[in-house]
C-alpha cells in the first residue's frame, strides 16, 4: 500500500505523515526541505533558482517514490505528482522560462514513464489536506524556518497567496489514483489528538473503501 499527501505549503503534510505512519506501522518520506541546499537560496532570489529548485526536488521525490514503490506500505509526505504545479507557478511569475518549462516537463513524463515499470503504477490514495490561508500562515510561522517568514520577507506573502490558490484546482483535476479531502480547518491533527484520532479513521475507512484495510 503507498499513500500520498497532498497541500500547500504549512497544511500540515508532515505532521499527518508521521502519525499516518505511525498508525499503519509504516515507513515515511517526507520532503527534502531541512538538508536541502537550493531552497535557502530560492527564497532570496526565486527569478535565479527556481528552476534549479525544482529539478532538485523532482529528483529527490523520483528517487523516494521509486523506493516506495517496491516496499510492502509506505507514506509520502509529497510525491512527484505535485511538482509541476510549483514550476508552472514560477513560470506564470517569470522566474522560469518557456524553454526551462518545456524541459522540465520531458523530463518529469520521462520519470513517469519510468514508473510504469514499478510494482505499482499509482499510489493506492492521496490525501489531500485542505487549510485556509490563515491557517497556512499560522503553520508557517510556528514551524519556524527563517527562509519561509513573511515577516523577513513581505513579498513572500503574494506568493503564499498564489500557492494557496492553485491547489483546488489542482486536486479537482488529479485522476491518477483515489483520492480523499481532509478539512484541515475542521480537524485540527496538528494541535488536537482528538482531531487526530478522528483523519485517522476517516483514512482508514476510504481505505477499507478500497479493500486495503
Amino acid at each position: 500500500m503507498l499513500i500520498v499527501l497532498a497541500g500547500t505549503i504549512g497544511a500540515g503534510k508532515s505532521s499527518l505523515a508521521a502519525a499516518l505512519g505511525d498508525h499503519l506501522g509504516t515507513e515515511v518520506f517526507y520532503e527534502a526541505v531541512d538538508n536541502n541546499p537550493v531552497l535557502d537560496l530560492y527564497y532570496q532570489d526565486p527569478q535565479k533558482y527556481a528552476f534549479l529548485l525544482q529539478i532538485y526536488f523532482l529528483n529527490k521525490r523520483f528517487k523516494s517514490i521509486k523506493e516506495a514503490y517496491v516496499a510492502d506500505n509506505n507514506v509520502l509526505d509529497r510525491s512527484i505528482f505535485e511538482d509541476e504545479l510549483f514550476l508552472t507557478l514560477n513560470y506564470k511569475n517569470g522566474n522560469v522560462t518557456e524553454t526551462e518549462l518545456h524541459i522540465y516537463q520531458e523530463l518529469l513524463a520521462n520519470m513517469l514513464e519510468e514508473l510504469e515499470g514499478m510494482p505499482k503504477k499509482r499510489p493506492d490514495l492521496l490525501v489531500y489536506i485542505d487549510v485556509s490561508f490563515d491557517t497556512m500562515l499560522e503553520r508557517i510561522q510556528k514551524r519556524g524556518r527563517s527562509f519561509e517568514q513573511v515577516a523577513d520577507n513581505p513579498d513572500l506573502l503574494d506568493y503564499y497567496r498564489q500557492v494557496h490558490g492553485e491547489y483546488p484546482q489542482w486536486f479537482d483535476h488529479y485522476a491518477i489514483s483515489p483520492k480523499m479531502r481532509i478539512d484541515g480547518d475542521t480537524f485540527d491533527f496538528v494541535q488536537r489528538p482528538e482531531d487526530l484520532t478522528t483523519v485517522l479513521a476517516m483514512i482508514d475507512q476510504k481505505l477499507a473503501e478500497l479493500d486495503l484495510r
